[in-house]
């Protein structure tokens, strides 16, 4: 009877994060329809389906004008609206809406994603003993840092020629570096100071690379009201930038596409940092939650056919030439954006399940 218990305790240990994974994943998306969802009723905008998921519907309820459902594959979701993509006799149809109302009703869903990152970073940096600021408190001993420019109670201003934000950018830029010959702007005694080539000592990874070794404490600062909304707006930017990054790396060939994870990838790295995350250390799971969140709110802006910011960049364009683009050739530019987006997703997802059976997510 123990052994079963054993068994039993050791599946569900296995089972639980998955399914943490997928419902804050669920969450994440429910949040960016709950934002279409929300200023299109606000604007009287007729809203025919709202539905959490993809694929066939598990349930399903219509109340008033509205049908929401829930759906089989948690890898999205969609804000269905009267005249969305085709014509309507409806005078609360989106088409005919004022382009600003429907700027606001598009863009909504993706600041919605960036407002949840960061409530998600305020809460964190709220549980903290000390937050992190980019100052520095002292240095090891023999830190090579100390020995080739940076002194005690320097603040970090920038890094490579990229502005600092918060504690945060200073291992991602540093990490950056290829020479080992890193560039700081520093504030020291209220003066603006230029250092060149600050050197650190390397060390030899797991995967046999070299890494840089941080060999600094920075400053930390009790968690209250104004130090967690300044640092967490901070930190806030310092992960939207993360996220522009390693577009541009992935663009110019720094990333290749097996670095790219889709749903299935994702849900398997939230599942992953969560079996690692303990009860008194939740910063690895907020972490990856806040940059997921924020990933998903800044992608979404692209000027991407099919996504929010593909729709933007047409509204734009009507805004500003008075007249809007042929809703066909739209219509016709969105279709073929959304098939070649799925073929990329279904492509990623396949190269998610292969890590998944090789064990490289889980």
């Amino acid at each position: 009877m123990s052994s079963f218990f054993s068994t039993v305790a050791i599946g569900w240990g296995k089972i639980w994060p998955i399914l943490f994974a997928i419902l804050f994943f669920g969450v994440i998306i429910a949040s960016h329809e709950l934002g279409h969802f929300a200023f299109a009723k606000l604007f009287h905008v007729r809203v025919n389906q709202f539905a959490i998921g993809m694929g066939p519907a598990i349930w399903k309820k219509q109340k008033g004008e509205t049908e929401y459902s829930l759906r089989l594959f948690p890898i999205g979701g969609f804000c269905a609206m009267e005249g969305e993509d085709g014509e309507s006799e409806d005078d609360r149809a989106f088409f005919k809406q004022k382009v600003w109302k429907r700027i606001i009703i598009v863009a909504a869903g993706a600041i919605v994603n960036l407002i949840l990152g960061f409530l998600i970073v305020l809460f964190m940096l709220s549980q903290e003993s000390l937050i992190g600021t980019p100052q520095v408190n002292k240095f090891y001993e023999n830190a090579m840092t100390q020995q080739t420019g940076l002194m005690e109670k320097d603040v970090i201003l920038e890094v490579n020629g990229r502005h600092v934000f918060s504690q945060y950018d200073i291992g991602f830029l540093i990490s950056r570096d290829k020479d080992n010959a890193v560039d700081f702007v520093v504030r020291r005694g209220g003066e603006k100071v230029e250092l060149h080539g600050v050197r650190f000592e390397t060390q030899t990874l797991e995967n046999g690379a070299e890494g840089m070794v941080y060999d600094f404490i920075i400053v930390g600062v009790p968690p209250t009201f104004l130090s967690v909304l300044r640092y967490g707006f901070g930190e806030t930017l310092s992960i939207g930038r993360v996220v522009w990054i390693s577009l541009f790396d992935l663009l110019t060939g720094t990333y290749g596409f097996k670095d790219l994870s889709g749903p299935i990838g994702t849900v398997g790295m939230i599942a992953q940092v969560t079996q690692e995350t303990t009860r008194t250390d939740l910063t690895p799971i907020l972490t990856i939650l806040a940059l997921i969140s924020i990933n998903i709110g800044i992608f979404n802006l692209l000027p991407i056919p099919a996504l929010d910011g593909g729709r933007l960049f047409f509204l734009f364009i009507e805004g500003i030439f008075r007249r809007p683009i042929s809703r066909k050739y739209e219509g016709w530019i969105h279709a073929v954006g959304l098939v070649l987006l799925l073929l990329l997703m279904a492509a990623i997802s396949f190269s998610d399940i292969l890590k998944l059976a090789r064990g490289d997510l889980l």
